[in-house]
């Protein structure tokens, strides 16, 4: 097997490091769901951290690693969604500059949330290119640090610490389901699964119209994402050099499921257990659902499912787009 890009040491000095900056977030059940499903079901409600959603704990560890020369010269990555906010506040609570580059057509509600954290906002053109020449930019400029959203070990080593605390709160699970759009947080599941339970499978959940990491798998080779259509808007992005490794070597398999049965589960959550999440946030639960999740893991009866953003538009909630 191939050297991948962390270890399970690295989330161990992750959760170490990071202890006090992020919430230890809850784990709920709902019988109603559970009798939905078939099954026991283990919700890690990552909704609930700080800036609603998992991205911090990647953003804290990766901050709070730098020497104080780098931190002085700040962070910067390329973000319109719930990383730019993660990294923002992780470099306000480390006293230390942070630039955040956001399409031009990003909504004015996420700019004003990374700018109430003290970040500053740099605009460019709404293309990948545009963003990443921008960025390059103030690194040369400036000597800031760029943090990748998911691609960056440090980041990837602190996502893993949701898994740490999930498993050490529910005992042995058969099964961790959680969503995958660049991969950093679904390896580092896996990478402290795999140090802390060997025995848990792990299965990733995407959306059927952002499929890159099921025909990835499929494959056996690393499958770009192209033209993604989804309600699940953060997990649009492509896998990483350094997260597809570690979803090939470890995964069972990925279960896809469709903008309909997402948008159904994000309601069951709101109505069973009274949570907001994004549809994002609501993949796992979706997956649970699917026939091909009874093909993957059969015999599964205790199941834990990452709900990992709540940052929800409520004025956009599939439910009442089907109503109008």
């Amino acid at each position: 097997m191939a050297t991948h890009a962390i270890q399970f040491e690295d989330v161990q000095a992750a959760a170490r490091r990071i202890h006090g900056y992020v919430h230890r977030t809850p784990v709920m059940r709902s019988r109603r769901l559970e009798e939905r499903a078939g099954r026991q079901l283990f919700f890690k409600c990552e909704n609930l951290q700080r800036i609603g959603a998992f991205k911090i704990r990647g953003a804290m560890n990766a901050v709070l690693q730098l020497a104080e020369d780098e931190a002085a010269r700040g962070v910067v990555t390329h973000s319109s969604g719930n990383h730019a906010q993660a990294l923002a506040l992780a470099a306000r609570e480390r006293g230390i500059p942070a630039t955040i580059v956001m399409p031009s057509n990003a909504p004015r509600v996420k700019r004003a949330a990374v700018e109430g954290y003290g970040a500053s906002v740099v605009p460019c053109e709404p293309t990948l290119e545009a963003r990443e020449t921008t960025t390059a930019e103030i690194v040369a400029r400036t000597g800031a640090t760029m943090v990748h959203p998911y691609d960056d070990p440090r980041v990837m080593a602190g996502q893993g610490t949701m898994a740490l605390e999930l498993l050490e709160e529910t005992g042995p699970l058969d099964v961790i389901v959680a969503p995958v759009g660049g991969g950093g947080m679904m390896s580092g599941i896996c990478i402290a699964a795999r140090g802390l339970a060997p025995g848990t499978q792990l299965v990733g959940a995407e959306p059927a119209g952002a499929d890159d990491a099921a025909r990835s798998l499929a494959a056996g080779r690393l499958i770009p994402q192209t033209g993604p259509r989804t309600i699940a808007d953060g997990l649009l992005t492509s896998l990483g050099e350094r997260t597809w490794p570690i979803l090939r070597d470890h995964l069972e398999g990925i279960v896809t499921t469709d903008d309909a049965a997402i948008g159904a589960a994000m309601r069951m959550v709101f109505e069973a257990m009274k949570l907001v999440v994004e549809p994002s946030g609501a993949v796992g639960l979706a997956a649970v659902l699917e026939p091909a999740f009874e093909v993957i893991a059969p015999d599964a009866r205790r199941v834990g499912i990452i709900l990992c953003g709540g940052n929800v538009d409520l004025d956009r909630l599939p439910w009442i787009a089907e109503a109008s």
